[in-house]
């Protein structure tokens, strides 16, 4: 169940959300994103990217499945999609461990294919789409750190 829902009204405005969100990042945290395709989770994971610096350079990792972007932004963002996985040998085959609780944040698009290798404590967000541009994102948190990250991050984006 959802702790908080942040509506956007536009592209810009899920970026801008996104933004708002990696300024209260910091290396080692965890986000797990689901939704649809086409529900904005790539989109959300650039504004990640500007928030923490990172040129405009975020694809979809679909074929790669684990970017990673650590020049010149403020934190390294590892940005993995699951959209091809199903299970948790093809997580641990790609890595994925090596990159949990380590110096930069990890993004993991698709995240509800493969969940039970995500860490314990992680903030997932659901993406829903309302209209052609407007979006919903259920935001659920997993842990005190990822409370608080939470209650941070609707403070300074309403």
């Amino acid at each position: 169940m959802p702790l908080c829902c942040l509506h956007s009204n536009s592209p810009d405005c899920t970026i801008a959300l996104a933004r708002d969100l990696a300024a209260h990042l910091r290396p080692g945290m965890a986000l797990a994103l689901t939704g649809e395709l086409g529900s904005g989770k790539t989109l959300f994971v650039k504004g990640l990217a500007k928030g923490l610096g990172h040129p405009d350079v975020v694809v979809s990792p679909s074929f790669t499945l684990i970017n990673e972007y650590d020049s010149p932004g403020r934190t390294p963002l590892y940005h993995c999609d699951w959209y091809r996985l199903t299970s948790s040998q093809e997580c641990e085959a790609l890595g994925f461990s090596d990159y949990l609780g380590g110096d930069g944040v990890i993004v993991v698009e698709w995240a509800d294919r493969v969940p039970e290798v995500l860490p314990a404590g992680h903030l997932s967000i659901h993406f829903k789409a309302a209209g052609p541009d407007e979006r919903v994102l259920e935001i659920s948190a997993s842990g005190d750190l990822y409370s608080q990250l939470l209650e941070e991050w609707k403070t300074c984006s309403r």
